[in-house]
């Protein structure tokens, strides 16, 4: 019989194996004593990302110039937040870390799924 909490406790440690956060308890999301897997900022990519991705299930969109570059635009928050924070210019927050993330996520999901749109245009 399966143990599902050995299952959990799996999954658990391979995020925790993954170099894919600083996963820096100060900025992390915690619910009673148990703390994200990944920081704040990482928290809204996910969202936003997955977000984007079941929106894009449902409706068609439009791949244009003007979508790539407010794709990009919208990455660019992330980029100042996590930036002048990296360089003590200022601090942020984890709810601050968290909506620019999102936006970041929605940006960067636009961006792959373009990508994947003109790699599939030319196959």
């Amino acid at each position: 019989m399966v143990n599902n909490k050995s299952n959990l406790n799996n999954l658990y440690k391979i995020f925790l194996e993954l170099p894919i956060c600083h996963r820096l308890p100060n900025r992390t999301f915690k619910i009673r004593n148990w703390y994200f897997p990944v920081c704040a900022r990482c928290t809204g990519f996910y969202i936003g990302a997955f977000s984007y991705f079941i929106y894009v299930y449902f409706f068609f969109v439009e791949y244009t110039i003007t979508l790539i570059l407010i794709a990009f635009l919208m990455i660019v928050p992330t980029l100042l937040d996590g930036s002048t924070q990296l360089f003590d210019l200022r601090n942020s927050n984890n709810i601050l870390r968290l909506f620019t993330g999102l936006i970041g996520g929605v940006g960067l999901a636009i961006l792959i799924k373009a990508l994947k749109y003109l790699i599939l245009l030319h196959l």
